[in-house]
């Protein structure tokens, strides 16, 4: 009897030693189809870094957008023109000796450009051509009864600029200027070897032994002067950007003795 249940006991050892790889193998599959159904948190990872700016491009977007700042701000503070241009017409009134041989009301015309170094200060350049008619007295003195005469200019000058409004400036100028004075007597009846008034010193610039020339060319003038020239405006700027501008100047030059004297006034547009 105990024969028996000892070859039943040993069966049944030797059936679950049989069956025990077979349940290692089992086991093992179901762990990896378990891990395999599970879902994983590691891939949130690069999603989450994705979302994120690389700490490399912000200092390059803050250098951007600084320097998109600095470009505003000196828009803003450039409140002036580099340059500006500027036309003009008017009348002149003369001075000193000319006006003894001038009448006043000759009519002028001018052109300039400027370079401006900030809001208050420039430098100016301005080419002037002005009539000079003379005076009846003076025709009679010359012996003719029409002429011309006419002065043509270049100045050169430091200009400062007052802001007084947005929409209302004024500016005072000054320094030197070149002259060039011209004319023509048209039917002058004057005999060369004649003696020399002060208009014909004036006119002529200057006198041989006190005598006109004999060679007759009295009759026409050329004579360059230097000197220098001062003058102030105020100007109104319009809606379209362009200005208008009232000036006024005195211009002295002389040369040998002889000088001209002019005081233009122009009103014109500049821009």
């Amino acid at each position: 009897m105990i024969g028996k249940f000892a070859t039943a006991g040993a069966l049944i050892l030797v059936f679950f030693m049989a069956l025990a790889p077979a349940n290692i193998f089992i086991a093992h599959a179901f762990a990896q189809t378990t891990a395999a159904q599970t879902p994983s948190a590691t891939p949130t990872t690069p999603a989450t870094n994705a979302q994120q700016p690389s700490s490399s491009q912000q200092p390059a977007e803050e250098e951007e957008e600084s320097v998109r700042e600095g470009i505003s701000l000196r828009k803003k503070t450039h409140d002036y023109k580099n340059w500006n241009f500027n036309v003009g017409v008017g009348a002149n009134v003369d001075s000193g000796k000319t006006k003894s041989f001038v009448r006043g009301g000759g009519l002028g015309a001018t052109f300039g450009v400027a370079r401006n170094a900030n809001k208050y200060f420039g430098l100016r350049a301005d080419a002037f051509g002005e009539d000079l008619p003379l005076k009846q007295s003076s025709l009679s003195l010359a012996g003719t009864t029409s002429a011309t005469s006419y002065l043509l200019a270049l100045t050169l000058d430091p200009v400062i600029n007052f802001p007084v409004t947005s929409t209302f400036s004024g500016y005072v100028l000054f320094g030197p200027g070149f002259y060039h004075r011209g004319g023509n007597l048209s039917d002058d009846t004057t005999l060369p070897g004649s003696a020399c008034s002060t208009f014909w010193t004036w006119w002529q610039g200057t006198c041989f032994n006190g005598s006109l020339p004999l060679n007759g060319h009295f009759v026409n003038t050329s004579q360059n002067q230097f000197g220098y020239n001062v003058g102030a405006g105020v100007a109104r700027k319009m809606p379209s950007g362009v200005e208008i501008y009232a000036e006024f100047r005195l211009m002295h030059g002389s040369n040998n003795g002889t000088t001209t004297d002019v005081r233009p006034i122009t009103v014109g547009v500049r821009w």
